[in-house]
């Protein structure tokens, strides 16, 4: 952090800290306010604070006494002021106080300096080893015996961005007093300096309303809530820097090096048909797919547009070439057909065509859009017929060469956000980007080997590993499990490659969380703004958050859907619960009527998460659970 501009230092005993300060950032334009709640002359008793004092007011700074730092919005002597940094060292109620004191003493400071603190300002807690509870206490105290200085924080909507070793060498006249509110100071040896910055506020999901061309007629159309902050993020526009972009990256550019890839530049939909999913039979259960009901048509309303979006969904940064699009026909034919053929044998989905043509639901995989693509580039092609024969010697040449290169010819690709209607758990996404990769090969090579042995030479670094199925690989990592699959058709013309970049990213980069990839605080994007190369571990901007755990039960009818459970779970969580647990189920033997107890665990790396604000999702969550789902809360 660059030196602050104005600083507040709250809780001064003789304020030697306060007057070193001074002359550290004397040369500086920084000014200091040294507050202490004592009257002027209860304060004056410490040993050294008359001098001390007058060295601060000589360098220019203030001293206020009767400052109470649980009330500082109401000193009138700092209204209408806010400061860059606000800093309390060493607090302590005084005499022989527990944690239980010195713990509210934390949080209703934390509650107060927000008052005065600028919006990028920071809040510096010094504490002695141990007293904080986190792990960067050695040795660190049972969690109920500390100060859960990161948790009370949190009540004010900060998080903990650091923790650095307590310099009192750096302030040579600094004498800490006010151990058991006397002259006697705390051991500062092993202190440890806590840094807090705000957190950003939480959003509630809402309903948007989306218009797209599907299948050449305009729909409307609603994303559910939960799903909301999932859509219109731009990720993966050429000029982004976000860590799934350069995943993709990485994986296109080491694919060239043995393969021509192109990406379609072109925007697809978010919404599909039932009969576009059934015809290309795409590896997707239909119980995990999130089914929308069409509006009606008003195209004279608010609704956001594939237009709108365009750069979201089609601007992969590789773009077609010519020779990728003027492939001959016959390329492109066999790898439509022989991809749709591979793509059966691993179909899960079973939808029944005519009985299913009016059922819309969001894409779980980009497949069926390749296959729709894969025809587009079919009829260009047609088109451009005098000019295949024209160059047909000239164009068999490259296709001789091109299939020289293990079997595989060019990639074709095309990257997206999918969505699955999973339960909630660590590792299950409700929403990925997915990378698509198809390519075709003669049929006496091995494209699967070939294209599997680069992958894993590229990926193995970081734990992914190449386990062997029926018809291809299934690529796999500890701890997020399938992060990719690779697939051939029966006589190996065909080769397909799904990816999971958001999985992929938090390898690549060692994120804790993949819900940080989704995260709206600059901070996240700002570690990737020199794009760094795989492998660089991300620095977490929200130390140590906690875990918070609720039970909820309920009473349901004889009918209970808990995908929608899930959902619910999301909208009024907004995100924060990480894992549901069902522990318990019980049928009434004469009621039509069963009860479930789940628990949820809360956790954040993105937001400030206390036990006050996780209550209150909790909350929120049984009120939406009553009036949406018609349960009865026990």
């Amino acid at each position: 952090m660059s030196p602050s501009r104005s600083i507040l230092l709250v809780g001064e005993g003789n304020f030697s800290f306060s007057a070193s300060a001074s002359q550290l950032y004397s040369e500086s334009e920084t000014s200091i306010t040294a507050t202490c709640l004592q009257h002027q002359e209860e304060a004056l008793r410490h040993e050294g604070a008359a001098s001390n004092i007058q060295t601060i007011k000589d360098s220019g700074g203030t001293v206020l006494f009767e400052v109470d730092c649980t009330k500082l919005e109401e000193c009138a002597s700092l209204q209408g002021r806010v400061f860059d940094r606000v800093v309390f060292n060493f607090p302590h109620c005084g005499r022989k106080s527990g944690v239980k004191k010195n713990r509210e003493l934390l949080k209703n400071f934390f509650l107060s300096c927000v008052q005065v603190l600028a919006e990028d300002g920071e809040v510096h807690v010094s504490l002695c080893n141990g007293q904080g509870g986190t792990p960067a206490d050695q040795p660190k105290r049972e969690w109920h015996n500390s100060w859960q200085v990161a948790a009370m924080a949190a009540e004010a909507h900060l998080i903990l961005s650091a923790v650095h070793p307590f310099e009192s060498e750096r302030y040579h006249n600094y004498k800490c007093t006010g151990y058991r509110s006397q002259d006697k100071g705390f051991h500062v040896e092993k202190g440890l300096l806590h840094v807090f910055s705000r957190g950003l506020p939480y959003t509630s999901g809402q309903t948007l309303k989306v218009e797209e061309a599907v299948e050449g007629e305009k729909v409307q159309y609603n994303i559910p809530a939960e799903l909301s902050d999932f859509i219109f993020r731009r990720f993966l526009c050429p000029d982004s820097v976000h860590p799934v972009k350069l995943v993709q990256d990485f994986v296109l550019e080491g694919l060239a090096e043995k393969w021509s890839v192109s990406m379609t530049t072109e925007t697809i939909p978010y919404l599909l048909t039932a009969k576009q999913l059934q015809t290309c039979c795409c590896d997707s259960d239909g119980t995990h797919c999130y089914w929308i009901h069409l509006l009606e048509k008003d195209f004279s309303s608010d609704a956001q547009t594939s237009t709108e979006r365009e750069e979201d969904q089609g601007c992969a940064d590789a773009r077609e070439t010519p020779s990728a699009l003027y492939a001959t026909s016959e390329k492109v034919d066999r790898m439509r057909s022989k991809g749709v053929e591979c793509l059966r044998s691993a179909c899960s989905i079973d939808v029944d065509p005519e009985g299913e043509s009016g059922l819309y639901l969001l894409r779980p995989s980009l497949l069926p859009q390749m296959e729709e693509l894969l025809t587009k580039k079919e009829k260009l092609i047609d088109n451009a017929g005098s000019n295949e024969e024209n160059n047909e010697s000239e164009g068999n040449r490259k296709d001789e060469a091109s299939e020289g290169c293990n079997g595989v010819t060019s990639l074709f690709g095309v990257s997206g956000v999918v969505f699955r209607n999973v339960p909630i758990s660590l590792w299950s996404l409700p929403a990925y980007h997915e990378l698509l990769l198809r390519g075709v090969s003669t049929p006496e090579k091995d494209p699967v080997k070939s294209l599997g042995h680069k992958l894993e030479t590229l990926l193995a670094p970081y734990g992914v590993s190449l386990v062997a199925e029926q018809g291809g690989l299934r690529l796999m990592a500890q701890p997020t499990g399938l992060v990719g699959k690779l697939f051939a058709s029966d006589n190996n013309v065909s080769i397909t490659v799904s990816l999971n970049l958001d999985l992929l990213a938090v390898l690549l980069f060692s994120l804790p969380d993949w819900r940080l990839l989704w995260s709206h605080d600059p901070r996240f994007l700002k570690q990737f703004s020199l794009r760094p190369s795989p492998g660089t571990p991300f620095g977490p901007f929200s130390l140590f958050p906690e875990h918070f755990s609720f039970d909820i039960s309920f009473w349901t009818g004889p009918i209970w859907e808990e995908k929608k459970f899930h959902a619910v779970v999301r909208e009024a969580s907004r995100g924060t619960v990480e894992q549901v647990k069902l522990i318990d189920m019980f049928s009434h033997p004469d009621l039509s009527q069963t009860s479930y107890c789940y628990r949820l665990i809360y956790h954040s790396h993105t937001h400030a998460l206390s036990h006050t604000q996780a209550l209150q999702f909790h909350q929120h969550l049984e009120s939406l659970l009553s009036s949406r789902l018609q349960v009865t809360i026990r």
